[in-house]
C-alpha cells in the first residue's frame, strides 16, 4: 500500500471515528434528558397525594384562571421556594447589605488608610437612557467610597428624551472633578459606549460598573488594600441581585469561587466587579463590538489569560438590580446576549488551541455552557478495580461497563485482594479475557497499595480508580472524562456519583468541610434535578480534589507524584492524591456529565464505629499534619463565607 493510501485511509478513520463520536454524543444527550424525565414522573407517581388529588387537578384543568395564578406561583414548590426566599432575604438583609456598611467608625479607618501604592482607579459607566432614580444612586455609591483616588468616566448615549441624563451628570461633573462626562452624538451600544469612556480615562486600574447597579462603600478600599498586598492585576468580588430599589431585598447571593478557568468558561460567575490594571489592555481592546450583550465574559476571559495575579475578594460588594429588561432579571430581555456569550467562549478556546469543540447550552441557565472537547486519537484507558468478595456487586459493575461504555479502546483490571468465597474465583475465570485481568495482591486491605500494585500491571496511557460498588450510566463516561484528562493542564477528572434512589453522593470535594475538618462532598443527598448552587451541577468546574471512587488520571502525571500515598490505607488517600496532583502544578475537574450510580461503601463498610472510627480519627489527623498549610488557607474553589458543617453551600 502506498503512502497516499495509506493516509487516505487515516484521513477516512478518522472522519469516521469522529462521525461516531458525535453520535455517542448526541445519545449520551438523549439518554440523560430520558433519564430526567422518568426520574421526574416516578417522583410524582410516587407521591401518595397524586391519586387523591385527582379531582382537584380536573378541577385546575378546567380553569384556566386557577392555572394562570397556579404558574404565576410556580407551583406549590415554587410557593415553598418564595417563602423559604423570604426568611432566607430576611436573614441575609441583617449580615450582607446595608448592615454590612462601614460604620463611622470604620469608615474613618478606611478614608484615613495610607498604602504605598494609591492608584488611581478609573470606573467606566456606559449611560443610556438611564432612569433618574439609578442614575442618582449609582453616583452616590461611587461618591460614598472610602477610598478617595477614584474617578468616574461617565459616556452618555441617551436619546433627546432623557436629556435629564446629561442635565444631571453635568451638575455633578462641575461639583466633583473626579467626574468626567462625555455626551455621545450616537448611542454605540454597550461596547462601544464602554470604549468612549476608557478613552477618557486616566487611571492606573480601571473598573467596570453599570449604569443602574450599586457599590459597596468598601470596595475601592479592598481592592486597593489587595493590590498592596498581592500585587494583584485583575479582581472581582461576590455580588448579589436585588429588587424593590432596596439593597436589602436581595434575591440571589452569588458568593464566588476563586479564580477558575473550567468555571469561566463554562460561564461568566466573575462578572461584577471587575477591575484589573492598565497594563492588561496593551495591544489589545477592552470591549469587542461583536460581542455585544456578553462584551465582559469576553473581556474577562482574555484579560484573566494575560493577568499575573487574579485576586477574589470573597466580599459582597456588589448590587446588581434587577428590573424589567435587565439580564440580572431574565436573560431572555437579552436573547443576542446568549449567541455572544457562545461567542466569546469559541474565540476564547480557539486562541488557546483547541479545535473542534462543542458549546451547548445547559438546563441551569442558556448561558451556562456545556463544553464538548475533541478527544485526541484514541487512547487505552486502564480501569483498575481493587476487589474481595462481594460477587453480585463486582457482576453489576463490569457488566455496566461491557454494556453501556461506547469507548472501545479499555481494559479492566481486578484487583483480588484475600477473597474467601469460592464464588467469586469462579467469577473471575468465567470473566477474564482480552480485556479483563484478574491480578492478587496479598497483603492486608490498603486501598493505596492495592490500587498501586494494580496499576503496575495496566497497559494504559490514561488510569481509571473505580470502587466494585459503581455502576455506569452514561454511556460516554470514559470519554466525558478523558476529554479533561488528556488536556496538559488536568490531572485528576471525577464524575457525578449517585446512590441509587438518585440522590447526589459525589459532586466534587471540598478540603476542611465536615466534623473532621479534612475534606467532604459538595451538594451530598441533593435531588438528581438539583441545579446546584448557582448551576454547579450542570457544567464542568475545577475543584480541590475529586473522589477515588471514580477518577482519571493520565498515567504519567499519576507517576509523577509517586501515586497513591500507602501511609492513607482506607482514607483520603484520593484527596492526598489530587491535592499532591495541585501541587505540581495541575488542575482537577469535576465533571456532571459523567453518571454512575455509587452504592457506597457496601463492599468494604462504613468507617463509624470501633476500629474502623479510630484508623479514620488517625488517617484524618495524619492529613490535617500533612496539608495543614492548605487546610489554613481554605478550599480555593468554596467561599468562605460557606459553612463547613454542611454540604449544601449554607452560609456561615
Amino acid at each position: 500500500m502506498s503512502e497516499t493510501e495509506v493516509r487516505d485511509y487515516k484521513e477516512l478513520y478518522e472522519a469516521e471515528h469522529k462521525k461516531c463520536n458525535e453520535y455517542i454524543a448526541k445519545v449520551a444527550e438523549l439518554e440523560e434528558a430520558n433519564a430526567m424525565l422518568n426520574f421526574r414522573l416516578e417522583r410524582i407517581h410516587n407521591n401518595p397525594l397524586w391519586k387523591h388529588t385527582k379531582p382537584v387537578r380536573d378541577m385546575m384543568l378546567r380553569s384556566a384562571r386557577l392555572m394562570k395564578r397556579i404558574k404565576g406561583l410556580g407551583g406549590f414548590r415554587g410557593f415553598k421556594a418564595k417563602l423559604a426566599h423570604k426568611i432566607h432575604e430576611k436573614k441575609a438583609g441583617k449580615s450582607y447589605g446595608t448592615k454590612s456598611f462601614p460604620d463611622a467608625v470604620r469608615r474613618k479607618e478606611e478614608e484615613e488608610a495610607v498604602f504605598e501604592r494609591m492608584p488611581l482607579i478609573s470606573i467606566l459607566v456606559p449611560l443610556y437612557n438611564t432612569p433618574m432614580i439609578f442614575l442618582k444612586e449609582m453616583i452616590e455609591s461611587v461618591e460614598y467610597q472610602t477610598y478617595h483616588n477614584w474617578e468616574l468616566c461617565l459616556a452618555d448615549g441617551s436619546d433627546e428624551e432623557h436629556s435629564f441624563v446629561g442635565e444631571y451628570c453635568m451638575e455633578k461633573a462641575k461639583a466633583d472633578e473626579r467626574i468626567k462626562y462625555m455626551k455621545l452624538e450616537s448611542n454605540e451600544g454597550i461596547s462601544g459606549n464602554t470604549n468612549r469612556c476608557y478613552a477618557m480615562s486616566t487611571g492606573e486600574y480601571i473598573a467596570l460598573f453599570d449604569h443602574d447597579d450599586i457599590l459597596h462603600p468598601s470596595v475601592l478600599y479592598e481592592y486597593v488594600k489587595v493590590i498592596n498586598e498581592k500585587n494583584a492585576d485583575y479582581i472581582y468580588c461576590d455580588e448579589t441581585t436585588f429588587h424593590n430599589g432596596s439593597i436589602d431585598k436581595m434575591i440571589t447571593m452569588h458568593f464566588k469561587p476563586d479564580y477558575a478557568i473550567d468555571n469561566l468558561r463554562a460561564n461568566n460567575y466573575i462578572c461584577h466587579f471587575s477591575c484589573f490594571s492598565r497594563e492588561l489592555l496593551e495591544g489589545t481592546e477592552l470591549f469587542r463590538t461583536r460581542f455585544d450583550g456578553s462584551q465582559d465574559h469576553d473581556m474577562i476571559l482574555r484579560l484573566t489569560d494575560r493577568a499575573k495575579c487574579i485576586v477574589h475578594v470573597p466580599r459582597l460588594l456588589y448590587y446588581w438590580r434587577s428590573h424589567a429588561g435587565s439580564v440580572a432579571s431574565d436573560i431572555s430581555a437579552k436573547s443576542y446576549a446568549i449567541e455572544a456569550a457562545r461567542g466569546a467562549v469559541a474565540d476564547h478556546l480557539k486562541a488557546h488551541g483547541f479545535e473542534n469543540f462543542k458549546i451547548t447550552s445547559t438546563r441551569a441557565f442558556e448561558t451556562i455552557f456545556r463544553i464538548s472537547y475533541e478527544i485526541k486519537g484514541n487512547p487505552m484507558v486502564s480501569i483498575i478495580i481493587p476487589n474481595k468478595d462481594h460477587k453480585d456487586d463486582l457482576k453489576r459493575c463490569i457488566e455496566s461497563i461491557r454494556d453501556k461504555t461506547t469507548y472501545d479502546n479499555y481494559e479492566i483490571i481486578i484487583v483480588e485482594n484475600n477473597s474467601e468465597d469460592k464464588e467469586i474465583f469462579d467469577y473471575y475465570d468465567e470473566i477474564q479475557n482480552d480485556k479483563i485481568r484478574v491480578v492478587r495482591y496479598e497483603g492486608n486491605f490498603n486501598y493505596s497499595a492495592v490500587n498501586n500494585y494494580g496499576i503496575g500491571y495496566a497497559k494504559g496511557e490514561y488510569l481509571i480508580l473505580l470502587n466494585n460498588d459503581t455502576q455506569v450510566i452514561s454511556v460516554n463516561w470514559i470519554e466525558e472524562l478523558l476529554m479533561y484528562a488528556q488536556r496538559p493542564d488536568v490531572a485528576a477528572v471525577g464524575a457525578k456519583l449517585l446512590y441509587p434512589d438518585k440522590t447526589i453522593q459525589h459532586a466534587g470535594v471540598v478540603i476542611g468541610l465536615g466534623a473532621h475538618r479534612t475534606a467532604g462532598h459538595t451538594h451530598y443527598g441533593k435531588s438528581y434535578d438539583n441545579l446546584g448552587y448557582m448551576g454547579r451541577l450542570c457544567y464542568a468546574q475545577n475543584v480541590t480534589a475529586v473522589t477515588g471512587a471514580c477518577l482519571m488520571v493520565s498515567r504519567a502525571k499519576f507517576d509523577e507524584v509517586g501515586g497513591l500515598d500507602e501511609s492513607f490505607e482506607i482514607s483520603l488517600n484520593d484527596v492526598d492524591l489530587c491535592l499532591k496532583l495541585r501541587a505540581a502544578g495541575y488542575l482537577n475537574v469535576f465533571t456532571p456529565f459523567a453518571e454512575l450510580y455509587h452504592y457506597e461503601s457496601i463492599s468494604r463498610g462504613l468507617d463509624d464505629n470501633g476500629e474502623k472510627a479510630e484508623r479514620y480519627n488517625r488517617e484524618s489527623e495524619h492529613f490535617r499534619d500533612k496539608w495543614k498549610k492548605e487546610l489554613e488557607a481554605g478550599d480555593p474553589y468554596y467561599n468562605i463565607n460557606f459553612s463547613l458543617d454542611r454540604s449544601d453551600y449554607s452560609l456561615r
